[in-house]
């Protein structure tokens, strides 16, 4: 199977665990994450990266092997840390197999990163006996760089996918670009739509953003959320298990948004059958092409039940 005809879920919510703490899967999983990534990067210092990437495989493992009512249905992925030796292949091989969604990769700053991680999970599949493409790729911006490069990165191979822009307070990004973080995040919202016009162009499935660090401020998270979701994005990483119910409502269609996408694309359909190419409906003038985005977002939602509903534990 070509990798780029593997069929990306789509994923509201994608939430950190530490790898040192896979015991925390099953707080996840109740506070409805799509997924979760099991991150060796900065969650685990550098004496415990073994033992940690270890813990990780074995739960990728466990979960794969789980009854479907027992392991629920929530993705799982690995943040590694960056590919720059030998030391990053070995973590590939023992993270990659059965149960595994994808791969975050850290500190992407070109399209070359990229191809280097897609060969490597290439090389883990086929030792795996995994189909090829299986394993999602999901690069981080985190560098002027990597964000400058955005769509040569997007396109550079199949199985990219969960692309976006991350801009926490403090973080990489801040540092590499030199802007002053503010919970309205207006400084930042030219740079997550140009990465997401980008992710787009590359037609990379399901672009992602994040992070909102403020653990108890939840009426800021939603906000933001809100914003991300205005702007085109169908998700967010998150960092705490408080967030996942917030983002996950406001990245799904509401019970009205959904009836009224139906009926829309009842109203233009009979306009159809009658010889009109437009009609109005509820005060608008509406005609095909606002059909196709009703039937895109009802598409996205089917496709949303189904990931929470049908697939086996693999996540993918």
């Amino acid at each position: 199977m070509d990798a780029a005809a593997v069929d990306r879920p789509p994923l509201r919510s994608l939430l950190f665990v530490p790898g040192t703490r896979t015991d925390w899967l099953p707080k996840a999983r109740a506070a409805g994450a799509d997924a979760a990534i099991l991150d060796l990067e900065d969650a685990v210092p550098a004496t415990g990266k073994l033992a940690a990437r270890a813990q990780v495989a074995d739960a990728i493992a466990r979960a794969a092997a789980a009854p479907a009512d027992q392991a629920g249905r929530m993705a799982l992925f690995v943040r590694v840390n960056p590919l720059d030796g030998w030391a990053g292949a070995e973590e590939l091989r023992a993270v990659v197999r059965r149960g595994l969604a994808g791969i975050v990769l850290p500190k992407v700053r070109s399209a070359q990163d990229v191809k280097l991680a897609d060969r490597l999970l290439g090389w883990c599949e086929q030792e795996q006996g995994l189909s090829p493409g299986q394993v999602a790729l999901v690069p981080l911006l985190e560098t002027a760089r990597g964000l400058r490069e955005a769509y040569d990165i997007a396109r550079a191979v199949p199985r990219i996918a969960y692309l976006g822009a991350l801009t926490p307070p403090g973080g990489d990004v801040e540092r590499a670009v030199g802007y002053r973080w503010s919970p309205g995040g207006t400084e930042t919202v030219a740079l997550r739509s140009r990465v997401l016009l980008d992710a787009r162009a590359a037609e990379v499935p399901c672009p992602v953003s994040g992070l909102w660090t403020r653990i108890t401020d939840l009426p800021g998270l939603r906000a933001f959320a809100e914003q991300n979701r205005s702007l085109g994005y169908e998700g967010m990483m998150a960092i705490h298990p408080s967030h996942v119910p917030v983002i996950n409502q406001v990245f799904s269609p509401s019970p009205d948004e959904l009836d009224r996408c139906a009926e829309l694309i009842a109203a233009v359909e009979a306009a159809q059958e009658d010889g009109r190419g437009a009609v109005t409906f509820q005060g608008e003038m509406v005609d095909e092409a606002m059909a196709s985005t009703a039937r895109l977002v009802l598409g996205r939602h089917r496709a949303q039940i189904r990931m929470t509903d049908e697939l086996p534990p693999s996540g993918l």
